[in-house]
């Protein structure tokens, strides 16, 4: 065999290396578009979830917030309004409180 039939048939170390350079260049470019496809998928599904969670979460403390201020009725017989505690707690407490208190004594301050 000739030394130019073998270069017909094989390639010199640059030619190698040019071939790897240039495989390895398109292998990074492909990575990274499927990197960032990957990214753009992954924040755009995390987004949704997040905004699921979080009007849930909203929702769920709207909803208790109202039933405790005595707008919603009680659901399955469980009562938490606290409207009727408080103002019963005040008409008790703190009214007894300011009767004791003389009149003249708060008109002087």
């Amino acid at each position: 065999m000739t030394e130019e039939t073998i270069r017909r048939y094989t390639y010199t170390k640059e030619e190698v290396d040019k071939m790897i350079a240039h495989a390895v260049e398109i292998a990074v470019a492909q990575a990274r578009a499927i990197d960032e496809a990957s990214m753009a998928k992954h924040n755009r599904e995390a987004t949704i979830i997040s905004m699921i969670l979080g009007f849930t979460a909203l929702a769920l403390f709207v909803d208790g917030l109202l039933r405790i201020l005595g707008i919603i009725p009680p659901f399955m017989h469980l009562d938490v309004n606290i409207i009727d505690k408080i103002t019963d707690r005040v008409e008790t407490d703190v009214i007894d409180k300011i009767r004791q208190v003389p009149i003249k004594r708060l008109l002087n301050r």
